[in-house]
């Protein structure tokens, strides 16, 4: 979640590697801070805050040195402050650390007890003097592996050395880190979206491995320090999906995308002149595959569930859902006949990785939807489906939700087909319909109007509640996820047939109460429960599809209409409005809607 810039140069890097550390602002943090090695000592700077914060504070002009490192920090162990802020330092070492250290307590007690004294309440601290304990008894690479396996838990790790002037080590466990190549400067990063402004030839390092950079050559080791081989992959160029352009924010800018996006992914799937779905290298017979397990945090935990209904709906497939964080706390039954789908934008999600890891270990059929080909998640499965999305940078995640159930509403309905659960018309007729979404997308997308003059009603309740049945559930969730990390308003879905078992209790007067009823074979069920909320004073947002019929309920606050299609396409129209509900909310308030306090984009911690 913290990000890592390191450069090793010929000339003066502290303006380069602000300029890549306001780059991973997006990852989500509260402090910032840099170290560089100039004239034998380590010139160290840092700040609570942003790093404008950290820019304007100091002269950064003084701040001379061919090698540094820069970090910007997401707070875990100890307060946001400057002392806890990275790079940390001893007289001779400096490290910055993405991850968590889990045996940092008895580290330091043991370092302590070594005459080691520690200025900060953070657990990156320890790893900055047990590297200075072992450099007094062995060389650089021996110190490196010694320390390395000594730490448990996760890390990206950036170190450079008072006494070693004219390299960057660079170590991975768990916590995404990559190498960039450039002339006569190398690189480090938390990722490629730090480095893309420097270079497109990038190394991604993985679990155990570490590496020594200078400004000429990068050598790469294994965990038990024998130097290995990686292939150097060279990045698309295309820096215009970096920028806001003409919009106040990237989640702005990544809400009006979504039909050019979803246009991208049917356009990499589907063969418009057959309508056929086309999903190449596919490494299984479908016979092989029985049930289906998908995998996801958070909004791509939504992904899942929507999935879920899908799978059920078009295939006889088994079809169950895990909380990645969850997943690999409990004693699973593997099973042959199982495929696992991990989803993930960043691909780099802590906990997926964790579970994607457990599943490899048991030697199961795996399979990623991710937004970043290169990521980790992508490179240990063995098939992936990209999202084809795009750079998103809002924290809250927009297209990349309507890229994640785009590429399994594809792969659920060809399943479907190959397994012959599905006529060919009604295949045929479904991918069809599917080729005019992203035009019913841009259709949708035209309610700013209303919905700026709903979200004021939301910001001023306590809570509110967003509803939903069978495919509306998960965009009910979704829903209400958006309006919390946005508007920092508590906000919960539910099942609309729940209210009865509970949740009725907090509804009260003026309440505002979503209730997505779209006209599909749930909708009669749904207005029944929506008249329960109005029936007890909550206001109520309704939100369906365009329809010749009238609605069939009184006393309905505000009405949102979206497109019509058939019903398994939906959840993509109805998520637009709750998404741009969420937006105005948060703009209202002048919070920060692309970096929402407490959160981050690629959420790298367990």
């Amino acid at each position: 979640m913290c990000g890592i810039i390191g450069i090793s140069s010929n000339k003066s890097v502290s303006a380069s590697i602000i300029s890549s550390l306001k780059k991973l602002e997006y990852r989500g943090y509260d402090s910032a801070g840099i170290a560089t090695l100039f004239e034998g000592e380590i010139k160290e700077l840092k700040s609570e805050g942003r790093v404008d914060t950290l820019e304007q504070n100091f002269d950064l002009k003084n701040l001379k040195g061919n090698i540094g490192i820069g970090h910007v920090r997401w707070a875990t162990h100890g307060i946001p402050n400057s002392v806890n802020a990275h790079p940390h330092s001893s007289h001779n070492v400096s490290v910055v650390h993405n991850g968590i250290i889990e045996n940092s307590t008895i580290l330091k007690k043991y370092l302590i007890g070594k005459g080691h004294k520690f200025k900060s309440q953070t657990d990156t601290e320890v790893i900055v003097h047990l590297i200075t304990e072992n450099l007094k008894t062995r060389e650089l690479e021996e110190a490196i592996t010694s320390t390395l396996k000594q730490l448990h838990g996760s890390f990206a790790l950036g170190i450079v050395f008072k006494d070693i002037p004219d390299l960057i080590v660079g170590a991975r466990r768990g916590s995404p880190l990559a190498v960039g190549y450039g002339p006569s400067e190398n690189y480090l990063g938390s990722d490629s979206y730090a480095l893309k402004s420097m270079t497109n030839k990038i190394t991604y390092l993985d679990d155990g491995e570490f590496c020594i950079i200078k400004k000429d050559q990068v050598v790469f080791f294994n965990e038990d320090g024998k130097n290995i081989n990686k292939k150097i992959l060279e990045l698309s160029s295309d820096e215009a999906s970096y920028e806001k352009g003409d919009f106040k924010h990237f989640m702005a800018k990544e809400i009006e995308e979504q039909p050019n996006t979803i246009k991208t992914g049917i356009k990499e799937y589907v063969d418009k002149t057959n309508s056929e779905i086309n999903i190449y290298n596919f490494p299984w017979n479908v016979n092989e595959i029985n049930s289906i397990k998908l995998i996801g945090c958070g909004t791509a935990y939504h992904s899942c569930l929507m999935a879920k209904y899908w799978f059920e709906e078009l295939t006889q497939l088994d079809v169950s859902i895990d909380i990645a964080s969850e997943f690999r706390y409990r004693k699973n039954r593997f099973k042959k006949d199982n495929l696992y789908i991990f989803v993930s934008q960043s691909g780099e999600t802590a906990d997926t990785y964790a579970a994607l890891d457990l599943c490899n270990k048991n030697n199961m059929k795996t399979c990623a939807v991710v937004n970043v080909i290169e990521s980790s998640i992508a490179r240990d499965v063995n098939f992936v489906l990209p999202i084809h999305c795009g750079p998103e940078i809002g924290v809250a995640s927009t297209k990349a939700f309507l890229g994640q159930i785009l590429i399994l509403y594809i792969l659920a309905l060809k399943l479907a087909s190959l397994r012959k659960e599905i006529n060919n018309k009604n295949y045929k007729e479904k991918v069809k319909d599917l080729q005019n979404l992203p035009s019913l997308i841009e259709k949708s997308l035209l309610i700013d109007n209303d919905i700026q003059a709903i979200s004021s009603t939301f910001n001023e309740a306590k809570g509110s509640m967003f509803l939903g049945r069978g495919f509306s559930y998960p965009i009910a969730l979704e829903g209400a996820l958006k309006l919390k990390e946005l508007s920092y308003v508590h906000a919960e879905g539910y099942p609309a047939g729940e209210m009865k078992h509970g949740p009725l209790a907090l509804i009260e007067d003026g309440m505002p109460v979503v209730v997505l009823a779209p006209r599909d074979s749930y909708y009669k069920k749904t207005i029944s429960n929506m008249q329960e909320v109005i029936a007890r004073g909550a206001k109520v947002l309704l939100i369906t599809n365009k329809s010749k019929d009238e609605i069939v309920s009184e006393n309905i606050w505000e009405t949102i209409e979206v497109e019509n299609t058939n019903d398994d396409l939906l959840p993509f129209l109805l998520t637009i409005p709750l998404q741009k509900l969420a937006y105005y909310s948060a703009l209202k308030k002048g919070y920060d809607i692309d970096k929402p306090r407490n959160l981050a984009k690629s959420v790298t911690v367990e």
